[in-house]
Order: structure tokens, then sequence, then C-alpha cells
């Protein structure tokens, strides 16, 4: 059984498999492998219990599906496909498998990968891949307590985003991120929607804060969209192998031009939109009627995101989302007047700007814009400057410790909450819409909080000068030598200075 800290030896074992597999491309064979694992062992420890108690019942389909556990077909069963793993026809039987799968169980319909029979994917290394997950039990009660399938997905995802740099990091949002969006807003009960879902690492960290805190499951439900095809069934697998109910449409859409939940109004928004996108098709949306701070500009999408996740919000709704710094201070094409009248219409509860390279796609510092449709303290905001915040874990890659996580959520709740909050120089502010107004409606809280105070310098300016000028002089008078000594050079070889 696998145990704490399995999944990095897991990772190193599969893609050490890959040989010159692309990224991108290895990612939907070992994640759809890591599906296919799950859904059999789930199903196989149940047909066992049925075995057990009575044979008869053991293949009656509505046994399983009472339990949410998903019909797995004979042939599509992981002893099966382990029985021909090193077979020539290994590629066939997976995708016969997928398949028989998706007939049995209509949720999954259209989502799972289904290309295992391509000439170009080797057999042999598909083979070691199901033999490596063959002696990895990632489905059952057992399992599933521990979270195992959960977490090699979640390990994985992360891990090919970070090999894929910008061009793969855009289905996934680092956890640490999404932890403190999702601990900031502490979705208990209601509807949670995202409308750029990526691969559904928002609606798993909402599902975990309501289990961590005693909840119940069933009292949130999930609707998201996103518009690239690979990534939401990427999305629909995790919320899947995690038992998340969820509607994510029956395709994928692109949220300002389909929108696939036009009636929702939803209790909270968590969302990562793609950064500064110029190029989502304002022209052929001038008067939409979410636009009710004013029409976004053409060549930047951010306040699109903004204005229709607003437009989301239920009556007492709340959101965190995720931007590019530019947001908070930009003024073109309007939208310094689009955000002026959102923070006139006392939406914006907090604003945090948090450390640069916390993301695969990027390497700029990025905002947290914390909406709230009925908040505590009215005309009001809070600043938080996090961007000394974070660890390097890598040469380009920097991550929230749960320290970090919790100094800001402990001081945004205090504040929300009148729970001994006070303003701290260079970290925290709480400012009035005056005050705001003074500054041109912009949001940078670098304006507010100030510069973090630094200890009182106890060395004399006179001491200070005395060390400062001696080593000024020292550096002078080997100026001097060394002048010296270029000069007698040059005159050895005829040139005179």
């Amino acid at each position: 059984m696998a145990v704490i800290g399995f999944e990095e030896k897991l990772w190193s074992a599969a893609d050490k498999l890959r040989n010159n597999m692309d990224s991108g491309e290895y990612k939907h064979v070992v994640l759809g492998l890591i599906f296919l694992k799950y859904v059999s062992d789930s199903f196989q420890e149940k047909w066992q219990e049925l075995m057990d108690l009575d044979p008869d019942f053991a293949e009656d389909r509505d046994a399983y599906t009472a339990e949410g556990i998903f019909w797995v077909p004979a042939n599509a069963r992981w002893q099966f496909i382990a029985e021909h793993a090193k077979t020539p026809e290994i590629g066939k039987v997976v995708d016969k498998a997928l398949d028989a799968i998706e007939k049995e169980n209509v949720t999954l319909k259209g989502v799972l990968p289904k290309s295992y029979a391509r000439p170009e994917l080797d057999k042999r290394i598909l083979g070691e891949i199901i033999d490596l997950f063959t002696n990895m039990n990632v489905g059952g009660k057992e399992a599933k307590e521990k979270d195992i399938l959960g977490r090699v997905y979640e390990y994985f995802l992360g891990k090919f985003a970070a090999n894929e740099g910008k061009g793969g990091g855009e289905f996934y949002t680092p956890k640490s991120v999404v932890k403190l969006m999702v601990e900031m807003l502490q979705p208990y009960k209601g509807y949670v929607y995202d409308p750029a879902c990526g691969s559904g690492g928002m609606f798993v960290q909402s599902l975990k804060f309501v289990e961590e805190h005693s909840g119940n499951k069933f009292d949130i439900s999930v609707y998201g969209q996103e518009s690239n095809p690979t990534t939401w069934k990427l999305a629909k697998m995790n919320l899947a192998i995690r038992g998340i109910e969820s509607n994510l449409g029956t395709k994928n859409a692109d949220t300002f031009h389909n929108d696939l939940h036009r009636t929702l109004k939803a209790d909270f928004v968590l969302a990562n939109p793609p950064f500064n996108d110029s190029d989502w098709g304002q022209p052929r949306l001038l008067d939409d009627p979410r636009w009710k701070f004013g029409a976004p500009p053409a060549g930047n999408a951010n306040y699109a995101w903004l204005e229709h996740m607003i437009d989301k919000l239920s009556q007492n709704g709340k959101a965190a989302v995720v931007l590019a710094n530019g947001s908070l201070s930009s003024n073109t094409s309007g939208e310094g007047e689009i955000r002026k009248n959102i923070i006139l219409a006392d939406l914006v509860e907090a604003i945090v700007v948090l450390p640069d390279k916390l993301f695969y796609t990027t390497g700029i510092p990025v905002c947290l814009w914390i909406l709230n449709r009925n908040k505590t303290h009215k005309n009001k905001t809070l600043f938080i400057d996090g961007r000394k915040l974070g660890s390097m874990v890598s040469r380009r890659l920097r991550e929230l410790t749960d320290e970090d996580i919790f100094k800001v959520v402990d001081t945004y709740i205090n504040y929300q909450k009148d729970l001994s909050y006070e303003d701290i120089q260079g970290f925290c502010k709480v400012a009035t819409l005056e005050e705001i107004a003074t500054h041109n409606y912009i949001l940078t809280p670098g304006r507010y909080v100030g510069v973090e105070e630094e200890e009182e310098d106890q060395e004399l300016f006179e001491e200070k000068m005395e060390i400062l000028t001696t080593a000024l002089a020292q550096q002078f008078k080997k100026s001097k030598v060394l002048e010296e000594e270029i000069r007698k050079q040059l005159e050895g070889i005829g040139f005179e200075v």
C-alpha cells in the first residue's frame, strides 16, 4: 500500500518511462490510466464485498450505481488490462476499456482519452506504465480515506504543468494559491462557480475545506466552464475520481460567448482566468447586459472577467479572483472608469497582492480581488501587501507556505469579523472610500499600507560617516597605486599618458 510521500517516487518512476514522448502527450496517457485504475479498484472492492454476501448480486449494476460507483464491464477491469500489458494489442485493449466505461456511465460520455492504439505510442512504454500502476491501490475505502488517487492525480497535474511551462500550465492553478482563495472565502454551503475552471482545482480544494471543517460535501453544488476541450476532460476526470458531482456543461465552451450557466446566481465564485487576454472577442459583445460598470476594452479581458463574475454573484455572494497586477491601476480604454464604478458600488472588500513566480505560466506578480455583495464594513476596503511572502522551491518557482497563507487569511477574517484587527505598516491597511478616491481609485496596496517600519538604527551618524570615509580613502589610495602601475606599463611599451 502506498504511504505518505509516495507521489514523488511514483512520478519519478513514471517519468522515466516516457522516454522521448512529449510531456503534453504523455500527460493524457498517464492521467487516463490513473483514472482507469481508480474506477476499476473502486468497482473491484464493491464486487468482492457482494461476492462474499451473495455471488448473484456481484454483477448487479444497480448495486454499484446506488453508491456512486462507476459500472465497469469485464473487459475494462484492471486485471484484464494488466494481463494484456505485455501484448502488442495493449493499446487497443485500453481504448476498448475506456470506450466501454463511457458507454456504461453517461456522466463520462466524451470525457476519457481513447488514443492508446495510435502507432506513435510505444506499446512497450504503455505496458510498463500499466505494470507500475498495477502495484498501486488507488481505489477502495482505505485508499479513499487517504485520498490516494486524488493526491496522485493532483501531484501529476502539477508536475505536468511545470514541465510544459507556459503552454501547459494554463490548466493548473498552483495549490497554495487555490488554498489561500478557498480559506478566505470559506465556502461551507451553497453554489460554487468557476467560469474558467481549468482542471477543477478550485472545486477540489473547496470540498477539502468543507470536509476539514466537519461540513457536509453535499451542502455545496459545483458549477464550472472551460473553453479548452482537453482541459475540460481533465476537469471532468479530476472531479469524477473525487466523487464530486458537478455541472461543467455537456462540452467545453467559451464563457463570454456561450455562457452555459446563464441563470446561475452563485454564493461563491473562485477563479483564475487567463491573464491579460487580448483576443476575447469584444466586438461581438459590445452591448452585453453583463457590462453594468462599463464596456471592457477589446485588448484586455481582465475587467470582462470581473464584470462577468459580479453578474453571477447572488445577493450575498462573494468572489475571489486572481488577476494580473495591472488590473489594480490601469486606465487604458476605460478600465479606470470601470474600476471606479465597481468601487463606488461598494463591492471590493479586499485586495491582496502576491509575490512573483507563483505560476508556471508567468513570472509576473498577481493579485487577489475579494468581492462581496454584502460587506460587513461598508465603504471600506482592506489592502494586504503580500509581496514578501512565499519561499522559492526552484529557480523559477515560489510557493506560499501554510504560515504565509494563514497570515493573510487571519488578517482578512479578523477584519471581516471585527476580531482584534489592526493596521500593520507595510503589510495591511483599511482604507475608506474617500481615501481611495484621493488615489484616483487606484487599488495598488503599496499606496495604502506604506513601507514596512525598519528597526531604529542605533549607530550614530558621525560614527557611520567615519567608517564610510575611511573606507573611501583606502579605495582612493588603492586606485592611485593602480593608476601609477598602468602608466609605467604603458611607458614601457613606448606610450606616454
